[in-house]
């Protein structure tokens, strides 16, 4: 039966192949979620506080086919968080030479 229909076995073969695939890269998947966020808020930090862009600017500069799920700008603290894919992340503005920065700990969004 196999020998007449070899394209049957063929859904199960790529099924496997791709499983193998991302077993393999399970490291690079499991930190993609946190690079959404952290492009995010480094960037509209960059272009709001760096550049001096005004934030409906930049926040169509970041603007990413997956969508964010928050972002929030404190310009007191001259702070953005950037919230995507179930992780969040910050950037802050640290003085005109060093620009921004991320921040290593992730600060909790409302």
């Amino acid at each position: 039966m196999s020998r007449r229909r070899p394209l049957r076995r063929l859904p199960l073969l790529v099924a496997l192949l791709l499983a193998a695939l991302a077993w393999h890269n399970r490291v690079h998947l499991l930190a993609f979620p946190a690079i959404i966020g952290a492009y995010s808020a480094k960037e509209y930090c960059s272009c709001r506080y760096v550049v001096g862009n005004p934030a409906d600017y930049c926040a169509a500069y970041i603007e990413q086919y997956l969508p964010l799920s928050a972002l929030v700008d404190e310009p007191a603290a001259r702070r953005v968080t950037a919230r995507g894919l179930g992780s969040s992340q910050s950037a802050q503005w640290l003085g005109p030479r060093q620009g921004c920065r991320l921040l290593p700990e992730a600060v909790a969004l409302p």
